[in-house]
């Protein structure tokens, strides 16, 4: 006997195809996309998104780590993987065996590659990342080409792939516009050719696209959310995405309250009038962040109902009084439409303070993932 799902996501596969094809005429035949599958496929589910990338269309993934590369090796072979976070020394030899590229930052990374490959036998490609100014990893500009050059003397060792991230490019257009001078006059400078050359994560797609090069890194655009910031994006742009992923749960518990009922840990709801309150089975053990606590908004019976109280770990509580005819079992909406109503990854983000890349990742493994619109692994 099957049993409904008490909290759970849904997966359109449908607009992750659209939004690929997208992507792929955005960033311009002949160029490559890689696609981001980091933290779970931004939650959606790696080993599945990456099954549906390979059929899709996706040129390179882009993963943090190394158990990641694996799970996208587990469903398909022969995609190439960059790895975006430094490999730690121990890891050295792992990414060589499981063909995966790693980004260099440093000529003493480079060395231990090429040392690495060199007892394995093998000949291991790399990326070069260039510190334009974001601050994490990456060379700084001015040493750039002489790493460049150094690494491409190492032997077992092919440089493959140059690549820069932007800081802030849906928030800052002349602090974007000068790291992609500093990327392009590097470019400029190169005497070699190499295959990989990349700049543009989401937010640099849709407000620099000069700098696409050969090679684009969408990430939260590949879901069909629009990363926030203070520049605009045309509505030609917007109407084109279709976002993925809608979240769910269900009314288990209803009553009605009086004027002065406190409500969940340490009362800091307490009713200002008579009211009808439901009870829903998802919390913060699900990643629905308790810093939405007395400020999201659910859907039920297509009505916006205001989160009561403090977010707890497995269940939360919402204003009903508006909803007629509210049932235990009904579907209640946290991420999604309901009837004329949405609530966008963006607005649930913005009610807990927080960004859609934390708000689509937070949300746990216990929380099933249900795909429609196509087979997934």
């Amino acid at each position: 006997m099957s049993f409904p799902h008490r909290c759970w996501a849904e997966i359109d596969l449908d607009a992750l195809r659209n939004n690929l094809a997208w992507l792929r005429h955005r960033i311009g035949l002949g160029n490559h996309i890689l696609t981001v599958v980091k933290a779970d496929a931004y939650g959606h589910g790696l080993r599945q998104i990456a099954t549906l990338l390979m059929q899709s269309g996706t040129d390179v993934f882009g993963v943090a780590n190394l158990d990641e590369a694996r799970d996208i090796r587990a469903v398909g072979r022969g995609w190439p993987i960059l790895m975006l976070g430094a490999c730690l020394p121990e890891e050295t030899e792992r990414a060589i065996k499981d063909n995966v590229m790693p980004t260099l930052s440093s000529l003493e990374e480079a060395r231990r590659f090429s040392k690495a490959a060199g007892k394995l036998k093998k000949t291991v490609r790399a990326h070069i990342k260039v510190d334009t100014g974001m601050g994490r990893l990456g060379v700084p500009t001015p040493d750039a080409l002489q790493l460049i050059q150094a690494a491409t003397k190492l032997p077992h060792l092919e440089i493959n792939g140059l690549y820069t991230h932007y800081a802030s490019a849906e928030d800052n257009a002349s602090f974007s516009r000068r790291q992609r001078q500093a990327f392009s006059q590097l470019v400029q400078s190169l005497d070699q050719d190499l295959d990989y050359l990349h700049a543009n994560n989401s937010a640099a797609l849709l407000h620099e696209p000069d700098s696409i090069y050969n090679l684009a890194r969408p990430g939260l655009l590949v879901y069909g959310v629009l990363p926030p910031g203070r520049r605009r994006v045309p509505a030609v742009l917007k109407k084109n995405l279709q976002v993925a992923l809608s979240w769910k749960c269900r009314v288990s518990f209803l009553k009605t309250i009086s004027k002065g009922t406190p409500l969940s840990y340490g009362q800091r709801f307490t009713a200002r009038r008579k009211m009808r309150v439901a009870t829903l089975t998802a919390g913060y053990g699900d990643g629905y962040l308790s810093s939405g606590s007395g400020q999201a908004r659910v859907l039920i019976g297509g009505k916006r109902c205001s989160v009561l109280g403090r977010i707890t770990m497995d269940q939360m509580l919402v204003d009903v009084s508006s909803v007629l005819g509210v049932q235990c079992g009904d579907e209640a909406v946290l991420i999604g439409s309901q009837e004329r109503q949405t609530i966008t990854v963006n607005q649930l983000a913005e009610w807990a303070g927080t960004i859609p890349w934390e708000t689509l990742t937070a949300i746990t493994h216990r929380v099933p993932r249900v795909y429609r619109g196509g087979q997934a692994a």
